[in-house]
């Protein structure tokens, strides 16, 4: 017997079951839960066109929510086939670019090691795109909040809509935004961090491109065109020059100043010399 009929003859056997009962009681069935989530869209919609990949935070009904699910799904993208890759853009639907985790995977009742295993895949995507060869670059239209911000902190490049506004606002739900202000700090002022975690208060586009948060703000409509336009010129110049000069910026920004020198000259050394055919002006 198959389940809906399985589930029809309870009707017949209790006729005062009514049509509501009977809808949740098939919905909470193994079948149709399998059934549900196959037919739910992508977490992330990913294209790749001439080296640039693109992938969409495709969860607008959630606010493009990391939950693990779609933490897992952006961390799969980003480290996929990068043989052909030159430039990664990471841009959402809807009106929300992210609204952070999920809270509701974040109660006491999924436990310690799943909220664990929520973090640690934050952290995984967040050194992700700095470790990756390629730039990131964030497109960003609408909010960005808690792990949404900390992903846009993260990006190499970000190109931010007039109307983004950017904020950790965990301290007001009493769920302090740590692991963005790891990010955060690392992009901001630390005074100008200190006042967004500590309050919990949204920054406009034009405050985080004087903070630092972002390297451009243009109008809503010309966002995508303008991201475009940085990554295809991205593309233009060389593969290796880039990550090797990409891993070197990442690892001297560390340093104190002698030894952040020390270590630049010889990679301006080591440029020379794995790519001698390079035009130099």
């Amino acid at each position: 017997m198959s389940v809906l009929a399985s589930k029809i003859s309870l009707i017949k056997v209790n006729p005062r079951l009514t049509l509501a009962k009977f809808c949740r009681l098939f919905s909470s069935t193994p079948a149709f839960r399998a059934q549900a989530e196959a037919a739910q869209p992508p977490l992330t919609l990913t294209t790749d066109s001439n080296g640039i990949r693109t992938i969409c935070l495709n969860d607008s009904r959630k606010r493009n929510a990391l939950s693990l699910a779609m933490l897992e799904s952006l961390l799969q993208d980003l480290d996929r086939d990068q043989e052909e890759l030159r430039v990664v853009i990471i841009k959402a639907s809807g009106p929300v670019f992210s609204a952070g985790h999920d809270l509701k995977e974040l109660t006491q009742e999924k436990g310690l090691e799943f909220h664990e295993k929520v973090f640690s895949t934050c952290s995984d995507v967040m050194n992700l795109i700095q470790d990756l060869p390629v730039p990131v670059i964030a497109q960003v239209q609408g909010l960005a909040t808690a792990a949404g911000c900390q992903l846009v902190a993260s990006c190499d490049i970000a190109v931010a809509s007039q109307s983004s506004q950017f904020a950790t606002p965990g301290v007001n739900v009493g769920l302090f935004c740590t692991t963005p202000g790891v990010a955060l700090g690392r992009s901001v002022p630390r005074k100008v961090a200190m006042e967004m975690l500590f309050t919990g208060h949204p920054i406009s586009a034009g405050d985080a491109l004087l903070y630092g948060l972002v390297s451009k703000v243009v109008p809503d409509s010309q966002v995508e065109q303008e991201t475009m336009r940085i990554a295809e010129r991205i593309c233009e110049t060389s593969k290796d020059v880039v990550a090797l000069g990409k891993a070197a910026f990442y690892a001297q920004v560390t340093m104190d100043k002698k030894n952040a020198y020390r270590y630049s000259e010889k990679n301006m050394v080591k440029n020379l010399n794995q790519h001698p055919s390079n035009k130099i002006i």
